[in-house]
């Protein structure tokens, strides 16, 4: 009996021809494997019993980072063989293998590092077919060296035995080298002159002598300094322009990272998994890092080495590396050798590179865990572009165009949705070229032309802009929030109506105004907005996101306090009585109803932060201050209307009234996570009522507060609600994507 088999998924660059290979003579078949444009291609023959042992094996078994999406076969004459090949990739053919994420050094290299008789040791890019570099590298499909940044590199004798044999764990790895014909080392200084001797031991060397050292890594160029030497971390800090936002750590391994943090189960799997993100960990207070890693902030991202040059790095330190983007604030990070020498030239004080070329940028991924399971914050290396399963399977080719902040975006055929890595801010010209380069690299790897492009409704964002500019394209545009609610449901596999409580900063509201406290009773089709946070102005704009202070006076005026005596009044008294003047006005004063700007309101009432130096700030301060033992509430009031109004000046006055009582700023904060968390639950029990769903979809940034998030779901599921929450993109704008691509799937009219 001969079959023909087609394998579907992430099975190219991932040691999936040799396991087939291995697993058709163990079997006793003949036949070929190869790779070709749409996967991996097989034709088998031997008796029937053998052939669906095979077959059945071929997703049971699969290597470790293979993504068996479907096996379909068809039986086809016999035609006799002796023995089974691979074979090489035929040119062409419509473009659907899935490219593997770049994962981390597996044990088997990590021994071979280690080992002074090994031919590898100490070798900075050692790879296998079970992990190394992937999508960082990888230009065009089929995943063969000839179409990755290693096709300058001639494989030597030694190596060349190794890609060939079938037994051996390099079969067929791209990326295979050593010290004799892979990428090099070099170490030079601020003005780009070689420095002599061993690149690794001067390297760390200068770390300790507390100089900063751009480090090329696997996507990109990394700041480094000691984690421990406070001068050195506070060079960094203003070279780099970033005053306040945290640095994230390195740690040599998982018993260094316990040094630092507290480790439980669920982080340690995230941490030592092959994917290494970096992983938000409640600090210690013993740590010894810098009080300036991660300012006025309980918790540290912490990462592990992912690739055989941090191991060597972190081996010879003996002590934790803080590791930032290269790149100054705002900017994406840094990738090909001369943007980085030219950009980081005020920055650094040595480059430790190498001449293996990055194809796609891709910063590190963050995350955290919550009860049992992950929650992303940022989906990027080890993760994209692995593809997500969207709801509906639509026949049209979609991009989803994402949003201004935390852009990502994403590109979909059928039922897979490739949300791309993290591009950043859109405020730019080098990162708006990261995100229109990166629309074009995902587009040659999955032959995804787009025929239906999703974008925010925000007329001025970027990715609306490049969205309008399109030629041959149908538009859609899809309401930030509902985008939100959407990406919710696609992340949890849910295609039917939900109530979805979207929370964030801001968003464009289908009425002009700015949204951010939303209740919406929606599937991925439409929505109807059912509720809100009760607006209030943002005297200033824009300035109002840098100055909470603004919001508290906002807040205080709705609640008819404003005029009264207040701690955040007399701290800001030289303009107090102009902001007022202008929210009350109108004029550069919008409306919104955003749940984010409320935190940033409570936090400078309860005299925590009056500027902001980073995106969500206040409210990430508010959040840590929280007591964890306080249960109590304030009051907040649902008033009727279509639709509902979730007022906040019954809790703004409590908060005011609790504080002239002297009461603790840790129990403040507790108390109006509480407020609103009850809240929340209210709303949801009153929309229930009226539609009979009972199914809550939670997103939005503000949906990263532990505190927030905890309280809601414990809340919801008491009064019987099934709470939808994310698992595999981010809660915040970086799931924007996504959500757009589904709703643009369900409402074409072609899914199904």
């Amino acid at each position: 009996m001969r079959h023909r088999i087609r394998v579907d998924g992430v099975v190219q660059g991932v040691g999936f021809r040799p396991f087939v290979h291995a697993l058709a003579s163990r079997c006793g078949l003949t036949g070929f494997v190869g790779n070709d444009a749409g996967g991996v291609f097989i034709e088998a023959e031997g008796p029937a019993p053998a052939l669906e042992r095979f077959v059945t094996a071929l997703e049971g078994e699969a290597p470790p980072l293979a993504v068996v999406e479907g096996v379909r076969r068809e039986r086809l004459p016999p035609v006799g063989g002796q023995r089974f090949v691979i074979v090489d990739s035929p040119p062409g053919g419509r473009r659907e293998t899935l490219i593997s994420a770049d994962m981390a050094t597996c044990g088997d290299c990590l021994a071979e590092i280690a080992d002074p008789a090994d031919r590898r040791y100490a070798y900075p890019f050692t790879n296998c077919t079970n992990c190394g570099p992937r999508f960082t590298i990888v230009t065009d499909v089929p995943y063969d060296r000839p179409n990755t940044t290693m096709a300058g590199f001639a494989m030597c004798a030694a190596c060349a035995a190794e890609y060939h044999d079938p037994r051996d764990r390099r079969f067929h790895a791209q990326p295979v080298c050593c010290p004799a014909c892979g990428p090099t080392l070099s170490l030079t200084d601020a003005e780009h002159a070689a420095v002599a001797g061993d690149p690794l031991a001067a390297t760390v060397a200068l770390l300790h002598a507390g100089r900063v050292v751009a480090i090329k890594g696997l996507g990109g160029y990394h700041l480094a300094v000691m984690a421990g030497d406070e001068a050195a971390v506070e060079a960094l800090r203003h070279r780099k322009h970033r005053e306040d936002k945290p640095f994230a750590v390195m740690a040599r391994d998982l018993d260094a990272a316990r040094t630092l943090c507290a480790v439980d189960s669920v982080e340690a799997a995230l941490l030592t998994g092959p994917r290494r993100p970096a992983v938000l960990l409640r600090r210690l207070p013993t740590a010894p890092v810098a009080t300036g890693v991660a300012p006025g902030n309980g918790h540290l991202a912490v990462m592990l080495p992912y690739t055989p040059l941090h191991h060597l790095l972190a081996d010879q330190l003996g002590a934790p590396l803080v590791l930032t983007s290269g790149n100054v604030s705002d900017e994406p990070i840094a990738y090909h050798d001369q943007d980085a020498r030219e950009r980081l030239a005020s920055i650094a004080d040595a480059f430790l590179i190498h001449d293996r070329p990055i194809h796609i940028r891709t910063d590190d991924s963050v995350t955290r865990a919550f009860r049992g399971q992950e929650l992303p914050v940022r989906r990027s290396r080890g993760y994209a572009p692995q593809p997500l399963r969207l709801p509906h399977s639509t026949s049209r080719a979609i991009l989803g165009c994402g949003a201004e902040l935390k852009n990502t975006f994403c590109l979909a055929h059928g039922r897979r949705a490739f949300v791309s890595h993290h591009i950043g801010d859109l405020e730019n010209y080098e990162t708006l070229r990261s995100f229109t380069e990166g629309i074009a690299h995902f587009g040659r790897l999955f032959d995804i032309v787009p025929q239906l492009v999703a974008h925010d409704l925000h007329p001025e964002y970027l990715s609306t802009k490049y969205a309008a500019e399109l030629e041959a394209v149908e538009l859609l545009g899809v309401q930030h929030h509902h985008a939100h609610i959407a990406s919710c449901l696609a992340d949890n596999g849910h295609a039917g109506r939900v109530i979805g409580v979207a929370f964030d900063g801001l968003g464009f509201g289908t009425d002009g105004t700015l949204w951010g406290g939303e209740f919406l009773v929606c599937d991925l089709t439409g929505f109807d907005r059912a509720a809100h946070l009760a607006p209030v102005p943002m005297p200033g704009g824009a300035r109002a996101i840098a100055e909470p202070w603004r919001m508290a006076a906002a807040h205080l005026d709705a609640a008819g306090l404003a005029d009264e005596a207040h701690d955040v009044a007399r701290r800001n008294e030289a303009r107090w009585d102009t902001i007022l003047a202008v929210g009350r006005s109108g004029v550069s004063a919008p409306a919104t109803s955003s749940a984010g700007r409320l935190f940033d309101a409570v936090a400078a009432l309860v005299g925590i932060r009056d500027h902001v130096r980073y995106e969500g700030q206040a409210a990430i301060e508010l959040e840590q201050r929280a007591d964890p033992q306080e249960a109590g509430t304030y009051p907040m009031r649902l008033e009727d209307g279509a639709p509902l109004r979730l007022r906040g000046d019954e809790l703004v006055a409590a908060v005011v009234e609790d504080q002239r009582r002297g009461t603790d700023v840790g129990v403040l904060a507790a108390r109006f996570h509480n407020s609103l968390a009850a809240a929340v639950v209210e709303t949801c029990v009153v929309l229930r009522d009226r539609t009979g769903l009972s199914t809550v979809a939670l997103s939005g940034g503000v949906w990263q507060n532990l505190r927030l998030l905890g309280t809601a779901v414990d809340l919801l599921e008491q009064r019987g609600f099934t709470v939808l929450r994310h698992r595999q993109v981010p809660p915040n704008d970086g799931g924007i994507s996504l959500g757009q691509a589904a709703v643009a799937a369900a409402s074409s009219g072609r899914g199904h």
